[in-house]
């Protein structure tokens, strides 16, 4: 197309504009009919997309990253054997390789974690569990928990325990007891220490409460004589980060021979949840979307029909057939551009509100509490919202449209005659 076609065709789309906006504006009632049947459709689907948005960002913020934060960095191997034989995996106590991980952009945190196994016991109760040493203050497996008696672990306690609620109730003790711990130590030993419950805590797992305990680091090492760690927790300012830093982190020379992990691969549990919920959602999209469709092409079809002397009389006048398709089309775009808009601002407003209210949910199977949800309406929902009202009113609109402007005008001028 030139130039000056452009400039002519311009008048042209306004003239087309205005008629358009005027005919979906005369039939009132059932313009308002097709207008809310796409705005209950969008805000459906908001609705339901920001719960779902919620119930990502909940489980990657504090459930997944929270216990295994942004990136892991191991001995090569660990993650595929660490479980079977885990003193096989031990890293050696390099600073070179802690300064390189704390130097690195966004980096916000770095803390080492041992993970081992054994014996508890408490008078005459002895139980196994599955234990951790951390560092009280850097590493991130403590923010998620919820302390259901006495308090979290302190950077300067040396002998302080934190015990899983139902490993605390099986076992028999509360905060201030004094527990023994026997495990195995790397050179196929035994060893044991005595340390003081300071601590009961749980998380949303209750068969991962009835067995585990966390012990500072020091404890770890002592009780397993080693200096050294299974992991490096590598913790970011941002999730976004993530990528970025891993490619950092990979071309740094001193960690050539450590496996760099990311998130993504290890949360197994939210990566499936995030598949099921994405197969959900297109069914959701796709019955919304179906809906939308049949009530806006009864809705064009209903005007197609009324509108029949008129087409023939536009047609007798010289207008194409094209231009009268494209009015029809036009037409369809600004009913789905209107819901469009009105269901989002309903939908946004509907949001926020019940996100200060809250959903509360029951304790899901193999969870120990419920929790409070929300709707986290983000700016690609919106975009999805939008073009959702638009493409099926569109589609909607193409065959009343192709009907409209295939028309005999005889035919069309003796209707109803």
């Amino acid at each position: 197309m030139t130039a000056k076609k452009a400039i002519k065709t311009i008048p042209v789309l306004l003239i087309d504009f205005r008629l358009a906006l005027r005919n979906i504006l005369r039939q009132r009632r059932r313009t308002s009919i097709a207008v809310l049947a796409i705005s209950f459709g969008v805000i459906a689907m908001m609705l339901s997309a920001g719960y779902i948005e919620w119930v990502y960002k909940a489980n990657r913020e504090l459930t997944v990253i929270n216990q295994l934060g942004h990136i892991q960095v191991a001995r090569t191997g660990f993650h595929d054997g660490g479980l079977a034989d885990p003193f096989l995996y031990l890293l050696p106590d390099d600073p070179n390789v802690l300064s390189a991980l704390q130097r690195t952009p966004g980096v916000s945190s770095v803390a080492p974690r041992l993970n081992f196994s054994g014996l508890i016991s408490h008078g005459d109760s002895t139980l196994s569990f599955i234990g951790e040493g951390i560092d009280p203050k850097m590493d991130p497996s403590s923010h998620n928990l919820i302390i259901t008696e006495g308090q979290l672990l302190t950077p300067n306690d040396s002998k302080g325990v934190l015990l899983g609620a139902g490993l605390a109730a099986n076992l028999g003790v509360k905060t201030g007891d004094a527990v023994v711990l026997l495990t195995n130590t790397t050179s196929g030993g035994i060893n044991a220490v005595e340390g003081q419950v300071r601590g009961l805590i749980s998380t949303s797992m209750k068969a991962f409460d009835d067995n585990m305990l966390r012990v500072p680091i020091g404890m770890a090492r002592q009780l397993l004589r080693t200096k050294g760690s299974h992991l490096l927790v590598v913790m970011l300012q941002h999730t976004e980060m993530t990528d970025m830093v891993m490619g950092q982190l990979k071309a740094n020379r001193i960690l050539k021979s450590y496996e760099i992990v990311p998130w993504t691969k290890l949360a197994d549990f939210y990566n499936k949840t995030v598949a099921l919920f994405s197969r959900q959602m297109s069914v959701v999209k796709t019955i919304i979307a179906v809906i939308i469709i049949l009530s806006i092409s009864n809705t064009m079809t209903m005007s197609v029909m009324e509108r029949i002397v008129e087409i023939g009389t536009a047609m007798a006048l010289g207008v194409r057939r094209r231009r009268i398709l494209g009015l029809f089309l036009l037409e369809g775009m600004l009913l789905g551009a209107l819901g469009g808009i009105i269901g989002v601002a309903i939908g946004y407003i509907l949001a926020q509100v019940i996100s200060a209210v809250g959903i509360p949910m029951p304790p899901a199977p193999g969870m120990s509490r419920g929790f409070i949800a929300g709707i986290n309406v983000t700016s690609t929902i919106v975009w999805e919202a939008l073009i959702l009202a638009l493409s099926t009113t569109l589609i909607a609109s193409i065959y009343p449209a192709w009907r409209a402007s295939r028309l005999v005008i005889v035919d069309a001028l003796r209707h109803n005659r």
